[in-house]
């Protein structure tokens, strides 16, 4: 019988506190949130890997550190409304959950959307709430967000997304660049967005958010 409880306290004393998250609420949220609820079956045994886990065809529920760093980035308080672009099953929302006054977790496969609503109802995040939609243009009707929350890499951050930020809204997710993923957060001031690099991170890319192609003539 796997013991997950020492599994997660080993996830977060060898993978998350070594690599600069500090924010102890994170580490609660974290450390309360059942990782292995969220993957498939046949993968409970490595929920607590320190990599990414197929969850779905092309999708994955992200690598702890590189997610528990964007959260700290993302510095989400309990007055918040957090939208989680690419949810899958619900992972990172029942986590954002823990942070923030509410998220909307936005997920554009219709079964993950199904699964990550039973999987927050089972864990009582009763500050959550699903949404089916195209990832790439967010949830307009429920915004402005204070953080928006990309699960995964992307090589572009599409305007829809970012019109959806309150002002000082932070956007968090790995940046791709020439093929090197660097985790990013986006802060809003005004009408102006600016960006910084933050540290290296390797994530499949998240599916809609490949660079638009550029027509020659």
């Amino acid at each position: 019988m796997i013991d997950t409880n020492t599994l997660r306290k080993t996830m977060i004393a060898g993978q998350i506190k070594p690599n600069k998250v500090t924010n102890e609420r994170i580490i609660d949220a974290i450390g309360s949130v059942p990782r292995e609820m969220f993957v498939p079956k046949s993968k409970r045994g490595i929920a607590y890997v320190d990599e990414d886990i197929e969850i779905a065809d092309g999708r994955y529920l992200m690598e702890p550190m590189v997610f528990a760093r964007l959260l700290e980035a993302a510095n989400i308080g309990p007055d918040d409304l957090v939208l989680d672009v690419g949810c899958g099953t619900g992972y990172s929302t029942a986590v954002m959950a823990k942070l923030a006054d509410a998220v909307v977790a936005l997920e554009e496969n219709e079964e993950l959307a199904e699964l990550a609503t039973d999987k927050l109802s089972e864990s009582e995040a009763v500050n959550a709430a699903v949404v089916t939609g195209k990832l790439t243009e967010g949830v307009s009707k429920q915004g402005p967000f204070s953080v928006i929350f990309l699960n995964g890499a992307v090589d572009h951050i599409p305007e829809a997304l970012t019109d959806q930020l309150a002002d000082g809204g932070r956007l968090v997710c790995v940046f791709n660049r020439n093929g090197l993923g660097r985790g990013h957060v986006a802060i809003k001031s005004g009408n102006v967005l600016g960006g910084r690099d933050l540290f290296d991170a390797g994530v499949p890319l998240l599916p809609g958010f490949a660079k638009p192609p550029v027509f020659q003539f």
